[in-house]
């Protein structure tokens, strides 16, 4: 096994934190560059698909994870206007697949940061990194290094992408969404499930049960609206009031969720974009999560794709020769990276899309799709992050 490289991670987000973990838990020397002067998360609440979850596990974090989380046991949609099951996708269709676990961002962060600070692993904040060469990363006028190696954990906004071989801009999304945090409400939902309502594609809200900050803490769900961020100043000025009316128009039942808000501040604008690497590595650098593989969170797959990634740099990297310990690390992740980042594209536009076709399309399709085997086990395959093995024999722990 290779062991004793200076690495550097850019970035301390889920990918860079279980990242940090795996390789210094391989016997390398690692140091976390973030740019806030605190590491923080971003967004809103995420589910945990089984992928995700046995990167966890390897890392001993089941316990503090799974005491924050809600198991989440299906995915139900239903059209606004009539009431229709649209979608149902439950996990228990296909056995000894698990559960999804739904969490909040800042629990995921708190529970992998938490680690890292125990294992003594340096944060350097208040680093915004501009740039990369030679094994060397550029901080603002300041040069650090030079490392063995660079990981690039910094999102797809990048400033690292670009030197990646075929790198190309992150190619923006039409829609995103608008979303918060609100206390649970058990009338009408399932603690159990991700809902939604939809109207065509144009109108998408959901309402997420995503556990609690902290194990006595309360109850919360993540609640968002998908829209176009081009048209979200428009919505604002129009007023709270006005778009809550909307809300409960098409999801009565969402109103104290929309209590819970009050009002366009306490929501936050996603916006989302597509790009996927087609080499994630180069000369002692290498790109894991958003930085390598952007997309909408139609599938649900960001979080998990990351963790992912970082337990296969990892995996990679006991190979003692470093330029082909990153290329086993990119043919790790081809296919699994490839097949979900044109899953996520195809069916991005049957919920966030202006077209008429597409979502009648999907409402006659997919409750075929969860009602006919063996579709059913394939879409929770789908879901779960397993219609294709991660690591196939490399890996005994997924």
């Amino acid at each position: 096994m290779h062991r004793g490289l200076d690495i550097a991670i850019a970035g301390a987000g889920p990918a860079g934190l279980a990242a940090a973990l795996l390789l210094q838990r391989d016997g390398h020397t690692v140091r976390i560059f973030e740019r806030f002067d605190s590491p923080r998360p971003i967004g809103s609440g995420l589910i945990l698909q089984p992928t995700g979850q046995a990167v966890l596990k390897l890392l001993g974090l089941t316990h503090q994870i799974e005491s924050l989380g809600t198991p989440i046991d299906r995915l139900r949609g239903h059209d606004a206007r009539s009431g229709r099951v649209v979608l149902d996708m439950r996990y228990a269709v296909q056995p000894g697949l698990g559960r999804g676990l739904g969490v909040h961002r800042a629990a995921l962060f708190g529970v992998l940061h938490g680690a890292v600070v125990a294992a003594g692993i340096p944060i350097e904040t208040g680093s915004t990194v501009t740039a990369s060469a030679n094994g060397t990363l550029m901080i603002g006028a300041r040069r650090a290094g030079p490392f063995d190696l660079i990981v690039d954990a910094l999102g797809s906004s990048s400033p690292l992408r670009a030197q990646l071989p075929g790198a190309r801009p992150a190619r923006p999304l039409d829609f995103g969404a608008i979303w918060g945090n609100v206390p649970w409400v058990d009338e009408g939902f399932d603690r159990n499930a991700l809902t939604q309502r939809y109207e065509r594609a144009s109108v998408m809200v959901g309402v997420l049960p995503i556990g609690r900050l902290a194990p006595d803490g309360p109850r919360l769900a993540s609640f968002f609206w998908s829209l176009k961020p081009a048209e979200h100043g428009a919505l604002v000025a129009q007023g709270f009031e006005r778009w809550a009316e909307r809300v409960r128009e098409v999801w009565p039942q969402t109103a104290p969720h929309l209590a819970a808000l009050a009002g366009f501040e306490a929501l936050t604008l996603a916006r989302y974009s597509h790009a996927t690497l087609p080499v994630p590595v180069g000369e002692r650098l290498v790109a894991i999560g958003d930085a390598a593989h952007s997309t909408s969170p139609q599938l649900g797959q960001g979080a998990n794709m990351a963790l992912l990634d970082a337990r296969a740099l990892a995996l990679a990297l006991r190979e003692p020769d470093l330029q082909v310990a990153l290329a086993n690390y990119a043919a790790l992740r081809r296919w699994h990276v490839r097949l979900y980042q044109a899953l996520s594209l195809s069916f991005t536009p049957l919920y966030q899309s202006d077209s008429h076709w597409l979502p009648r399309l999907r409402d006659a399709l997919v409750p075929i799709a969860t009602t006919v085997p063996p579709l059913p086990q394939v879409l929770a395959a789908m879901v779960a992050g397993r219609l294709l093995d991660p690591f196939g024999p490399l890996d005994l722990a997924l």
